[in-house]
């Protein structure tokens, strides 16, 4: 009798084929052919690389087997499998018992994850998901290209406004646009969809405008960024999406957020921003800590330095300043340790972070410290907002 087995799945119904997963894999073993993206079970350690760059939760799934599914019948599938009842699968009564005990076991942790799967929170608004594909895009007009560091920068970070006329794209803070850069790779094939979050909420950059923002980093060989840097004014982009359903501001004015990034991981917080200053001008309780190499080269200074103290607090670190010790978004942390303690006590606290993977760590870390000394067992505490839709992480 085999022992059952925890196996990493990913759904064919919800994936876009993006393949985030794919290259967040340290260990290839996620892979693809012309119709699915999936998982070899005989090189999946359940590192969970690839599960926070995933836009649609697809890569959230996760079945307690005798015999793993193989790459053949993955590739072959249009929908998950149900779970498999052990008790009815085997004949030998005897051992029924001892093998659900151990593949109930499983199963509880496989729900569990790295922590918890990913929610949004509860008073969030219902976000659509998926209503461009790259098959059937969505087809928005540059409205203006602007340039946010300075030109003796280290970094080229563009505010990019595309206007979708009459189309229904409805967006939510949070959630993300799949670019389509045209061209076609060195086998033919159309060049695949990249990911960028909105860096505006809602109703747009103005009030009803039918627009979104995007922030955008031109790396030195970025097919797709330095397509989207160099847009002029009248040109035409292709989006798919909107994608994202778990990483959404909370729909209530008490609510306090904790938002942690660096560079271009302020897109999504700047819509946050705006939301709030719409929506609820008089409130307070929006914490950001912002990391970058220096201020010249952090995306919307200036405009952050204008909203009000009351409605966001911010803390800024700069790593590379010439005649300045480094510091970095944990180390800002630390120092408002006593803030931060208070907050984690508040069952209101919501937890974005979003930025880099190389910050994460020092997030966690400092989170752990933070929480230690007001008495609170972080691993337990982010486990349990993390169910409650509280906490929540993109790094990529």
């Amino acid at each position: 009798m085999n022992a059952p087995v925890k196996q990493h799945l990913i759904d064919p119904e919800i994936c876009i084929r993006c393949h985030t997963c794919e290259e967040a894999c340290p260990i290839g073993a996620i892979t693809h052919d012309d119709v699915n993206v999936v998982v070899d079970a005989d090189k999946c350690n359940f590192c969970m690389s690839c599960v926070p760059p995933c836009p649609t939760g697809s890569i959230d799934n996760w079945r307690v087997v005798l015999s793993p599914y193989s790459l053949e019948e993955q590739l072959g599938w249009t929908e998950l499998p149900a779970q498999q009842e052990f008790a009815e699968a085997l004949s030998d009564g005897g051992a029924v018992e001892a093998l659900d005990e151990a593949a109930a076991a499983l199963i509880a942790e496989a729900h569990q994850g790295a922590g918890g799967f990913a929610k949004a929170p509860a008073s969030a608004a219902r976000p659509h998901v998926n209503l461009f594909t790259a098959a059937e895009p969505a087809i928005a007009t540059v409205q203006g290209n602007y340039r946010l560091t300075s030109e003796h920068a280290d970094s080229d970070v563009r505010h990019i406004i595309l206007d979708l006329a009459g189309q229904v794209f409805p967006i939510l803070e949070g959630q993300s646009v799949g670019i389509l850069p045209p061209g076609r790779d060195a086998n033919g094939r159309p060049h695949r969809m990249r990911l960028y979050s909105v860096a505006s909420p809602r109703d747009g950059e103005r009030p009803n405008a039918n627009n979104l923002a995007l922030t955008v980093k031109r790396e030195e060989r970025g097919l797709c960024s330095n397509y989207l840097c160099d847009l002029a004014k009248g040109d035409k982009v292709s989006l798919a999406g909107p994608f994202g359903s778990t990483f959404l501001m909370p729909d209530d004015p008490k609510a306090r957020l904790i938002m942690i990034c660096t560079g271009t991981g302020s897109a999504p917080f700047r819509g946050f921003t705006m939301r709030r200053q719409r929506s609820a001008p008089d409130s307070a309780g929006m914490t950001l800590f912002f990391g970058a190499r220096a201020p010249d080269s952090l995306p919307y200074f200036g405009p952050l330095a204008k909203v009000p103290e009351k409605l966001l607090a911010k803390h800024f670190a700069f790593s590379r300043v010439p005649g300045e010790a480094k510091h970095y978004v944990q180390d800002r942390m630390r120092a408002e340790s006593a803030a931060l303690a208070a907050a984690l006590s508040d069952e209101q606290t919501h937890i974005y972070m979003c930025g880099l993977k190389a910050m994460e760590r020092g997030v966690e870390e400092a989170f752990a410290e933070i929480a230690g000394g007001a008495g609170l067992d972080w691993p337990a505490l982010r486990a349990a907002m993390r169910e409650a839709g509280r906490y929540h992480v993109e790094t990529y």
